[in-house]
C-alpha cells in the first residue's frame, strides 16, 4: 500500500460534498461504473452498495483509497434489488482505474460542528434557505479530501490516530487564536480539544494549512502576534491564511469589519509583514498569507505572484486577485486579435458585453472586461440579500441580479459568473440556472454562464459569438 492516499480528482470547491448522517445507509452507493473496467468485469452495477474493501468497512473515500491501492481488492457488495450480499474480486493493470464512482466523499454521514463560534457565517444566514446550507460541517476527512477547514474540536482519539497512521496530510485547520481564553471566547467550550489535537498532529509531522478569521477587538493586535509567533515556531504550518470577519444583516453582534476601516486593514498588513519577511528568509516561502480583501480594503496593490507560494489557500480567497491580474496581462498580450474579433462581432450584432461581478472584484474584473481590446463593462451587483459586508461574487444571488439589472437588456451580451451556482445549478437564494437565464432572456439579453477568469471568459465569448477565425 502507498503511505498516503492520493486526493481524488473530484476534490474541488463545492458546497454539497456530503450528506448528513443516515443511520440506515450502508456502505458506499455506486453511482457509475465505466464499461469494460475492472469494476464492470466484476459485475458491479450502479445502485449497488460496497460495504467492505478487503474486509474493512467502507466509511469514506479514505478507506477506499487506502485499501484499494493495490492491483487486487476484494469487495463485499450489497444488491438492494434483492438484499443479497456477495463478494467480488477486482483486478487491474498498472495505472488502470477501478472504473467505479461513489456518492460523495464520505459514506457514513458528515461530521458536524460542535462549536459556538461568534463569527460563524452559517449562523448568520437568512431564514428559509434550502436546508443543506445550514449544515455546519467540521469533518476532518473532508479537510484532507476536499480542502475544507476544520477546527479538530470533535476528533476522537481514534480519529487522531487515523490521521497520523494514514498520513492524512496536509490538513486544513481553523486556528483563529492560540491563547486558551481567546479561543474559548471565540469558539466555545470545546476550543481546548482542537488545540490539543493540533499539537498532536504537528508532533507527528502532519503538514498544516491553518486559517485565522480575524475579528476586530477579539483576536487581532497582541493576540494576532501570539498566533503568528506560534505558527512561525512550527515549520509543519506551511501556510497560514488570515481572512477578515464577514457578516450579514441577519445578526446583531457585528456592525463593522476591515471593509469599513481602511486604516485597520493597512495596520494588519503591516503587522503581518515582519513574519512574512522572516519566513521568506528562513524557508524561501511567505507562509503568512493575507486574504485579498485586506489589500482591497486598504487600497494597497496585492503582492506579486511569487509571494503566494503556489497559492495553497486560493479557495480561501487568497491570491485570486493577483491570479486574475496576471492572467489578464497574459491574455491581453497574447490574444489581442481574438479579443478584437469578439468585440467586432458583438458590435455587428449591436450588443454590449456586460459581465456581472460582486463589489469586491468589480474593479479587478474591469481590468480585462473594459480593456480597449474587449470594450465591455462590468455590472456591479450589491448583495442586498445577505447585506452586512458581503460583497464577493460567489455569494451573489439571483434576486439581486434581477432587481438591479435594467428591464431592457435587448442590446446586451450578459455573462453570469458560474461560481454563483452549486453543483445542482441553484443560486444561494434558490433560483435554478435555467430559470435565471430564462428571466434575463425575457428582458432581451443574450446570456452565457461562464467563469470570469480571462482565459475562460474569452473561450466562452468565442463560442457564443461564433466569431470567424476563433
Amino acid at each position: 500500500m502507498t503511505d498516503t492516499p492520493q486526493i481524488p480528482p473530484y476534490a474541488a470547491a463545492r458546497a454539497d460534498y456530503a450528506r448528513e448522517r443516515d443511520a440506515d445507509a450502508q456502505g458506499a452507493l455506486v453511482t457509475a461504473v465505466a464499461q469494460d473496467s475492472p469494476a464492470y468485469d466484476a459485475g458491479i452495477e450502479r445502485g449497488m452498495r460496497v460495504l467492505e474493501v478487503n474486509g474493512v468497512a467502507l466509511m469514506d473515500m479514505i478507506d477506499w483509497l487506502w485499501e484499494a491501492s493495490d492491483a487486487v481488492c476484494e469487495l463485499t457488495v450489497l444488491d438492494p434489488r434483492d438484499g443479497s450480499v456477495e463478494s467480488a474480486v477486482l483486478e487491474r493493470l498498472p495505472g488502470e482505474d477501478w472504473g467505479i464512482e461513489f456518492d460523495g466523499a464520505v459514506f457514513d454521514g458528515m461530521r458536524t460542528c460542535v462549536n459556538a463560534c461568534t463569527f460563524c457565517f452559517m449562523r448568520m444566514l437568512p431564514p428559509h434557505m434550502r436546508g443543506t446550507l445550514y449544515i455546519r460541517d467540521d469533518d476532518y476527512r473532508l479537510s484532507f479530501l476536499q480542502g475544507n477547514f476544520v477546527t479538530l474540536t470533535n476528533l476522537s482519539e481514534g480519529d487522531i490516530e487515523r490521521i497520523i497512521s494514514h498520513r492524512l496530510s496536509p490538513m486544513n485547520v481553523s486556528l483563529h487564536a492560540v491563547s486558551p481564553n481567546v479561543r474559548r471566547r471565540l469558539m466555545g467550550k470545546n476550543a481546548a480539544r482542537g488545540m490539543d489535537a493540533l499539537e498532536r498532529l504537528i508532533d507527528a509531522d502532519i503538514e498544516i494549512h491553518a486559517q485565522i478569521v480575524l475579528v476586530p477587538g477579539e483576536n487581532d493586535g497582541e493576540e494576532l502576534d501570539r498566533t503568528l509567533a506560534w505558527c512561525a515556531a512550527r515549520p509543519q504550518v506551511t501556510s497560514l491564511g488570515i481572512v477578515p470577519l464577514g457578516y450579514t444583516r441577519f445578526q446583531t453582534r457585528f456592525t463593522s469589519s476591515y471593509s469599513d476601516d481602511p486604516a485597520s486593514a493597512r495596520a494588519v498588513i503591516e503587522q503581518v509583514r515582519p513574519f512574512q519577511e522572516a519566513a521568506r528568509k528562513r524557508y524561501g516561502r511567505t507562509v503568512f498569507q493575507l486574504a485579498d480583501e485586506f489589500y482591497l480594503d486598504a487600497g494597497i496593490e496585492v503582492p506579486p505572484a511569487d509571494s503566494y507560494d503556489g497559492y495553497p489557500q486560493y479557495y480561501d480567497g487568497i491570491g485570486m486577485i493577483r491570479s486574475y491580474l496576471d492572467e489578464t496581462a497574459e491574455v491581453l498580450a497574447d490574444s489581442s486579435d481574438k479579443l478584437s474579433r469578439v468585440r467586432e462581432h458583438l458590435e455587428r450584432e449591436g450588443r454590449e458585453l456586460v459581465v456581472l461581478s460582486g463589489v469586491a472584484a468589480a474593479r479587478t474584473v474591469a481590468n480585462f472586461v473594459a480593456s480597449p481590446q474587449l470594450g465591455g463593462r462590468v455590472a456591479t451587483i450589491t448583495n442586498e440579500y445577505f447585506g452586512g459586508n458581503v460583497d464577493v461574487t460567489g455569494l451573489m444571488c439571483a434576486c439581486d441580479i434581477l432587481e438591479q439589472l435594467p428591464d431592457d437588456l435587448s442590446q446586451v451580451m450578459l455573462i453570469v459568473p458560474d461560481v454563483i451556482f452549486n453543483a445542482d445549478g441553484c443560486t444561494l437564494d434558490g433560483y435554478h440556472r435555467s430559470c435565471l437565464i430564462e428571466d434575463l432572456e425575457a428582458r432581451g439579453a443574450k446570456v452565457a454562464v461562464s467563469s470570469t477568469m480571462p482565459q475562460d471568459l474569452i473561450h466562452t465569448l468565442a463560442c457564443e459569438t461564433s466569431a470567424p477565425g476563433m
